[in-house]
């Protein structure tokens, strides 16, 4: 049994996450537009914004967990998530033990956003996640992305690294 304190475990990316993030958007974008008005938009999305970090280092560490590791090989085979249904167009550059390096050529989730008419909350709902999600995840994978498709480059720059040697974390709680 569920409750506020040992809620069910997160099966949502079933739908597929840009599945997912278009519904969070219909709902969450309306109530940041309403709340905004009332309280001042700037404080509603800062906010926001750190429920988002927040939720985003949780679900890392549950995805951690449901996948019985949390080394960057185990990180790079849970793209699949994010690449479902061609969400992601990725080409990866680098990928050892201790780097996990990749280009996004396409995003739909920006063209998703975009369409939706809000590409500014994009960043927000989406990319503001990647690096607060492997921080859940495993906190001593580094992270570091300089352009993003969404902020209008050409592609997104992924850079997972995890230092030489480093033992991952215990998950086993």
């Amino acid at each position: 049994m569920s409750d506020a304190t040992n809620p069910r475990p997160d099966t949502l990316n079933d739908v597929g996450v840009l599945t997912r993030r278009e519904i969070e958007a219909r709902i969450v974008a309306p109530l940041i537009d309403r709340l905004g008005e009332e309280f001042g938009r700037e404080r509603v999305v800062e906010l926001a914004r750190e429920v988002v970090v927040g939720v985003a280092q949780s679900q890392g560490r549950e995805m951690a967990s449901a996948l019985g590791g949390n080394d960057l090989s185990v990180f790079a085979d849970s793209m699949a998530n994010w690449t479902k249904g061609g969400a992601l167009e990725i080409e990866v550059v680098e990928q050892t033990g201790d780097t996990f390096a990749f280009n996004v050529t396409r995003c739909r989730y920006a063209e998703m956003y975009r369409a939706l008419g809000i590409p500014e909350l994009g960043a927000l709902f989406s990319c503001d996640r990647d690096g607060t999600m492997v921080e859940g995840f495993n906190p001593d994978i580094g992270f570091e992305r300089t352009q993003t498709i969404m902020g209008g480059a050409s592609h997104c720059d992924f850079r997972y690294t995890l230092p030489a040697g480093e033992t991952p974390v215990d998950i086993s709680g």
